[in-house]
């Protein structure tokens, strides 16, 4: 009879491996997210973090080589994260800027790209994200440069261009930079305080309200 060979057991997989590489590494920049936007840049340690992510010291050094790359990189997130929840509906809106567009149609693109920035931001993937971000706001920290250039100047500029055509004119591109500000302020403003409105209004529809809000502070404009 011939003789049986035991069945090998299979090589994990690169992609695997990869896989499990990504996993560990978003888990530390959530843990990062947190820890520097409660506690500021200084506060924080990478020991801290790392007994937080439930890996060593060594695997974040591996993957972000110390606390200032750790930080840069929690920026870098939070503009992919942004680009991947609102990337789609700012391209219509550059896209739709490009060519000639009516009051009407530049409103209801404005409408449509801050209901899906409240989606975003109300949405569990941005939990983590505000208090980072305020923090950079408030102190122009090591971070403040990458959310400029790529989240904020962009984010304003494409708001600010749609509110221009949306009043046909009658504001000029300063007036329509603060409009657009605010906008985004009332709503970033609104995140701060959602710990107080859900202990005061309860279990609501806090998407559907918000994006109701902002319509008609569109519509005002």
């Amino acid at each position: 009879m011939a003789e049986v060979l035991p069945t090998a057991r299979p090589l994990r997989s690169a992609a695997d491996g990869y896989r499990k590489g990504e996993e560990t590494r978003t888990r530390i920049l959530d843990v990062a997210l947190t820890a520097f936007g409660n506690s500021g840049f200084p506060a924080v340690t990478t020991r801290q973090i790392a007994k937080e992510a439930g890996v060593t010291l060594p695997s974040l050094t591996y993957y972000f080589g110390n606390k200032r790359g750790l930080y840069l990189a929690c920026a870098h997130e939070i503009v992919s994260r942004y680009r991947q929840g609102i990337g789609a509906v700012a391209e219509i809106s550059y896209a739709a800027l490009r060519a000639p567009l009516t009051a009407d149609d530049a409103r209801a693109l404005l409408k449509r790209l801050f209901a899906a920035l409240a989606r975003f931001l109300l949405g569990q993937s941005a939990q983590n994200q505000p208090l980072f971000v305020q923090r950079e706001i408030a102190t122009r920290g090591p971070a403040f440069e990458i959310l400029y250039a790529e989240l904020w100047r962009p984010g304003i500029e494409v708001a600010a261009d749609l509110i221009l055509r949306s009043t046909n004119g009658r504001l000029t591109e300063s007036e329509a930079q603060v409009r657009a500000i605010l906008l985004i302020s009332s709503l970033t403003g609104f995140l701060s305080g959602l710990p107080v409105v859900a202990r005061t209004a309860g279990n609501v529809d806090y998407p559907t309200l918000v994006i109701a809000a902002l319509d008609a502070q569109i519509d005002s404009l």
